[in-house]
């Protein structure tokens, strides 16, 4: 058998991936080397060893003509990733990555993955995880710092409410993490973009890729730069987890309205995944919908948009 021949060198174990996916779909076998230390993510952390891709001979040419014509070059020559749709994610995130190729993990929902013949496209499951801890760890550092005052159970209901999928949603909307999204086509067509769940899950996965490639001070001063204004209402305002039905309960009722109705117009998605699509109810009138992974939320978030319709401040 003929030597096999490295066409492609990379420390980043998802760029590995998506070029070896791409020559495998254009009908190119490849053989894979790693002298990345294996992780229970598939990507390198830190980027410590080098992963090479090696085809025959044969396919040396054709391998390397794929790759040229799909790669984006920086000025230095060094190719970095094959592409170079998160520029404005990354201003928007105001953090450079080094390795690109995890922001493009991070964005990359399972219905994508899944629809990915060649095997070389990875979900952001794992980096959600890993976000999720990352992100509680900040928060309750921050909460710890700044309200000494607070006891053990206000600090952990404005934690609670500062990372529900409510607050991480709207987070993600600020950024348009959503326009970002790597979709499969299902996904797509039902709206994807928009959903609470999906939304929450790339924020907390795009933590976790800041962490993995600047370290933890780079993740925590993303989340502190982002949270800063959440932090600070409560600072002025006293403990977060505001309850929003209530609130525009009151507000009705100061106004001599009739109490609001909360009804579930729908649900999306399978039963181990389903989100909810709930109505606010005045009058026989919607006045506003949300989705949340639970109707509870749905109902909460319902209400804080019809206050904002309404001019309340929330």
């Amino acid at each position: 058998m003929a030597d096999l021949v490295v066409i492609f060198r990379t420390q980043s174990e998802v760029e590995a991936s998506v070029v070896r996916g791409l020559l495998e779909a254009h009908g190119v076998p490849t053989v894979t080397a790693s002298d990345v230390p294996q992780s229970i993510f598939p990507l390198a952390i830190n980027a410590l060893g080098e992963v090479r891709i090696s085809v025959h001979p044969d396919d040396a040419d054709e391998a390397l003509r794929i790759i040229e014509s799909h790669r984006t070059e920086l000025p230095n020559g060094r190719v970095v990733r094959l592409r170079d749709e998160f520029e404005a994610l990354e201003q928007a995130v105001a953090y450079r990555f080094r390795d690109r190729g995890l922001l493009e993990h991070a964005m990359t929902h399972t219905s994508r993955a899944n629809e990915d013949v060649s095997g070389g496209v990875f979900d952001n499951e794992s980096l959600e995880f890993l976000g999720d801890a990352v992100l509680g760890f900040v928060i309750a550092d921050i909460l710890f710092r700044e309200f000494p005052g607070f006891d053990e159970g206000q600090k952990s209901k404005t934690k609670a409410s500062l990372v529900s999928t409510a607050t991480l949603a709207r987070q993600a909307e600020r950024l348009n993490v959503g326009e970002h999204l790597l979709l499969g086509r299902g996904e797509e067509k039902t709206g994807g973009r928009r959903k609470q769940a999906l939304l929450a899950d790339g924020y907390e996965a795009l933590i976790a890729a800041i962490y993995l490639d600047g370290g933890v001070e780079q993740a925590r001063a993303f989340i502190a730069r982002e949270f800063a204004p959440l932090i600070d209402d409560v600072r002025e305002h006293g403990i977060a987890g505001q309850d929003y039905k209530s609130a525009l309960q009151e507000y009705l009722q100061s106004h001599d309205q009739p109490l609001p109705e909360y009804r579930v117009a729908g649900t999306i998605g399978p039963d181990h995944n389903k989100l909810f699509q709930v109505e606010v109810v005045v009058k026989g009138e919607a006045i506003a919908d949300a989705t949340g992974p639970s109707k509870k939320e749905a109902e909460q978030e319902a209400a804080r948009r019809a206050l904002e319709k309404l001019g309340i401040e929330n």
